[in-house]
């Protein structure tokens, strides 16, 4: 007998040497059948509540809108539409002036989206990184602190300095909503550093990268996720903001959307039609937007939630 064999036979031996229980049956492994959990109803039907919440405003929404002008004063706003118009979208589209007005809207959030992302990582990538000294310290309180301060509280401020400078213009615009948004959007991305362990930018210094090129080629690509979710969230505040445009740009010609539909809400007042086709154009990008960078929010949120 070689002694490859000999723990083997040693094995079945000490197996035979133990005595049997008598009235004992060897222990059953239970199995879960996958498909057959069982299904939560309280939860279920508050998930179906909330959805309806959705999707009955959005039905009327479109529903109003494909409606003529003798159909949406029939009170019924749940009828469908029959004949299907688009008058008001025709409408819209003149009285609102819509070309200019989206024009206006999309360089506000590109502006405020790209500001917000750079200068968010530019701070919190200096904030993680001196975090053991008080004044990298103390700067990320206070831009916690500045979440707390909304905009109608500092609005006439603001009003008379943008006017003062000569901001009183889009571009002002997209410099006071990138700080409105930048607390928010340094607590995302250094939530998100401090999962990026030191060793990749240890390993970068080492083959001769400065702190320049390290931040640009290696930490700024990796920080790909969250930079999406921080630019969705500042993407939905500036096309949905209201009061800022409307108390800062002085010019009626240069306002955004949103703006644009209260300047002619007294116009619409009896046009439903037109209000709801207006309304459902000036939303669309916002939901296609949403709609392709919904998978590139959920990843940044769940790492920047999980410390490696």
């Amino acid at each position: 007998m070689t002694a490859l064999n000999q723990p083997a036979l040693a094995f079945e031996q000490a197996e035979l040497a133990v005595p049997e229980r008598q009235g004992t049956e060897p222990p059953r492994r239970r199995f879960r059948r996958v498909g057959t959990e069982r299904i939560n109803w309280s939860t279920t039907t508050i998930l179906v509540l909330c959805s309806l919440t959705v999707l009955l405003p959005l039905y009327v929404t479109v529903s109003m809108a494909l409606k003529s002008g003798t159909q949406v004063v029939d009170g019924n706003a749940f009828s469908f539409p029959s004949p299907i118009s688009f008058d008001g979208f025709v409408q819209a589209w003149t009285l609102t002036r819509f070309p200019v007005g989206l024009a206006v809207s999309l360089l506000v959030t590109a502006g405020t989206v790209a500001a917000t992302i750079i200068l968010a990582a530019f701070a919190s990538y200096a904030i993680a990184r001196n975090w053991d000294r008080k004044l990298f310290r103390y700067s990320f309180f206070y831009l916690l602190a500045a979440m707390f301060i909304p905009f109608p509280v500092v609005a006439l401020p603001q009003i008379q300095l943008t006017g003062r400078v000569g901001l009183d213009n889009p571009v002002g615009v997209i410099i006071l909503a990138t700080m409105f948004q930048l607390s928010f959007s340094v607590l995302l991305f250094t939530a998100f550093l401090r999962s990026i362990p030191l060793e990749l930018e240890e390993s970068a210094r080492i083959d001769g990268a400065t702190t320049w090129q390290t931040f640009w080629r290696l930490i700024f690509p990796l920080l790909a996720p969250m930079s999406a979710t921080v630019g969705i969230f500042a993407f939905l505040y500036a096309w949905n903001d209201f009061m800022m445009p409307s108390l800062i740009i002085s010019d009626p010609a240069l306002q955004t959307l949103p703006v644009r539909q209260n300047l002619f809400q007294t116009q619409f007042s009896n046009n439903y039609n037109v209000a709801f086709a207006s309304y459902l154009m000036a939303m669309a990008p916002a939901i296609v937007a949403y709609l392709f960078t919904q998978r590139w929010v959920m990843a940044g949120v769940t790492q920047g939630a999980i410390k490696g």
